[in-house]
């Protein structure tokens, strides 16, 4: 038996004891951090080569461990940028330097530049709805962008289709005079309505319909500008005159008949550079008055973002004031196969390592990650009542450590006044 290995033995099991309660101090600090993971020691006995005669005693090591494939409780909050996932995945975010983590920490915040920024001052980072559609780069960050809001701080689109729906009152007179179609002072027609579209910049541009008997279940459509209206009776529309033109032809039951006649009507205004498609699918001819059920044009004038929507799968709506809401990021998730191998840093973040296996990037909602809540952060999957207990337990077996160290000192002087 050794003395001196004895009281080794001791300090390893002070030193594993003083690392257990570093982690229990750890997790009750950061008990209400947002996406914090408990951390846990490990210990593993350290066996020293013994003869039947001598017993060497050899000591304990530890490792620390992280929980962070452990989901945390959602906790709700007022501010539609703060975010949590219900599931697997982690947010993706950047440093000013160009540096990638993963991270559960989801609350963010616009920054003076209009990012999504988390508390580290790091950009929350995803794909770009400006050319379309984004694609996913499975197995690296490229294509991967931060999340600015100030890009679409005003914006307008312009209409390129619209749909009209309407009946038309089956009992009409056929007209016989002059059609809308003439553009004269003398023109006749049945019914008329007006849409609203916009152009490239966002300018309203009203556009006149005028629908016409002109034989038994059969119309004529006539588009004019309404700006080229003549004051008080609209007809002649100059200088440009007619913009848009169909037939109508009804089947006996009030519904169009698409093969024979038109289904639509093309608008070519080379007034304001527009070219839109109004959908006539839905009109029907029925012997009551005339009533519009549905019409409505795409595009919008110019508007500023009101706030900001961010749905379950990751799509990231800007919403202006006029009420419409445009598509502008989605919002990337990443993933690793082993998580709890993931390298912890600072900020609640982690690196992947060769443990933890290669990042692959995806959406939420889609094959193996979650879904994105707004309005809502994960907070720490600390349990106090037993990290409490964890506390008593180290400091019960640190001080017990100590005993033996105590002990294997006081023999320590025996022996050595044997010499004496």
């Amino acid at each position: 038996m050794s003395l001196f290995g004895t009281m080794k033995t001791a300090v390893s099991g002070m030193s594993a004891q003083a690392n257990r309660l570093s982690t229990v101090g750890d997790n009750i600090a950061n008990s209400s951090t947002t996406g914090y993971k408990r951390a846990s020691t490990s210990f593993s006995s350290l066996v020293l080569p013994s003869t039947a005669g001598a017993y060497n005693s050899g000591g304990v090591t530890t490792s620390i461990q992280y929980s962070i494939s452990e989901q945390g409780a959602l906790e709700y909050t007022t501010s539609d940028t703060d975010l949590a996932i219900q599931g697997d995945g982690f947010f993706i975010v950047q440093d000013d330097a160009g540096n990638s983590y993963l991270t559960r920490a989801g609350s963010f915040t616009i920054d003076d530049n209009g990012n999504l920024v988390n508390s580290q001052g790091n950009s929350l980072m995803g794909y770009s709805y400006a050319g379309g559609d984004p694609a996913v780069v499975v197995n690296g960050y490229a294509g991967l962008e931060p999340i600015n809001i100030s890009g679409s701080g005003l914006t307008a689109s312009e209409s390129t289709t619209g749909v009209f729906a309407a009946n038309l009152d089956a009992d009409s007179e056929v007209v016989t005079g002059d059609l809308p179609s003439a553009n004269l002072s003398t023109s006749t027609y049945t019914h008329k309505s007006s849409l609203v579209a916009y152009d490239s910049q966002g300018r309203e541009v009203t556009y006149d319909f005028y629908y016409t008997k002109t034989n038994d279940n059969e119309w004529e459509v006539s588009v004019y500008l309404n700006s080229e209206a003549t004051d008080q009776t609209g007809f002649p529309y100059s200088p440009t005159g007619q913009i848009g033109s169909a037939t109508l032809i009804f089947n006996d039951d009030g519904t169009l008949d698409t093969t024979s006649g038109d289904s639509g009507v093309a608008i070519a205004d080379s007034v304001n550079n527009m070219d839109v498609d109004i959908d006539f699918s839905d009109m029907t001819q029925l012997a009551t008055d005339f009533a519009v059920n549905k019409a409505n044009v795409d595009g919008s004038a110019a508007s500023a973002v009101k706030s900001v929507e961010i749905d379950g799968d990751g799509v990231v709506y800007a919403k202006y004031s006029d009420g419409s809401t445009t598509a502008i990021y989605r919002i990337a998730l990443g993933t690793v196969q082993s998580p709890d191998n993931l390298k912890v840093v600072s900020g609640n973040m982690y690196l992947e390592t060769a443990d933890s296996g290669v990042v692959t990037i995806g959406y939420a909602e889609t094959g193996q990650f979650g879904t994105i809540i707004s309005g809502a952060l994960e907070s720490s999957n600390v349990d106090l009542a037993s990290e409490l207990t964890e506390m008593i337990e180290s400091q019960r077996s640190y001080t017990a450590n100590s005993k033996v160290f105590q002990t294997g000192s006081d023999l320590m002087d025996v022996l050595i006044n044997l010499k004496r």
